[in-house]
């Protein structure tokens, strides 16, 4: 089995912490960003197989996150998770049409990230 890799974007280092550790026992390859900008960089240097990543981040936020990988050729199907506590049906709607592939809503359970995580994985 191939070990998957994992970009967790957040502006908030206890929240890439909390996330990072979660995936990392599960085997994950688990790279961190603290922005969107960030990702970007790290998303053109090596593939990834899911980003997660929050919505509300300085310099370079969520959805213009999605937008801009969305447009990288490695990028146009890769999954795409916003983990936010952001609840608006606005956001949700704008999340989807940048690309993004799912929304889960912070704070969340380990066990159900993990699942959902393995779900998109395993769709790929």
């Amino acid at each position: 089995m191939t070990t998957k890799t994992i970009l967790v974007v957040d502006d908030s280092t206890v929240m890439r912490k909390l996330i990072a550790a979660t995936l990392a026992d599960s085997v994950y390859q688990v790279l961190l960003a603290a922005d969107g900008a960030a990702a970007l960089q790290h998303a053109r240097a090596a593939a990834v197989d899911l980003v997660l990543t929050d919505w509300n981040m300085p310099i370079m936020g969520g959805h213009l996150l999605i937008r801009e990988l969305r447009q990288l050729e490695n990028y146009a199907e890769t999954p795409i998770l916003v983990l936010t506590t952001e609840a608006s049906d606005t956001e949700k709607s704008d999340a989807r049409a940048a690309g993004a592939s799912g929304w889960l809503r912070k704070p969340i359970e380990p066990a159900t990230l993990l699942e959902v995580v393995a779900s998109l994985l395993d769709a790929e």
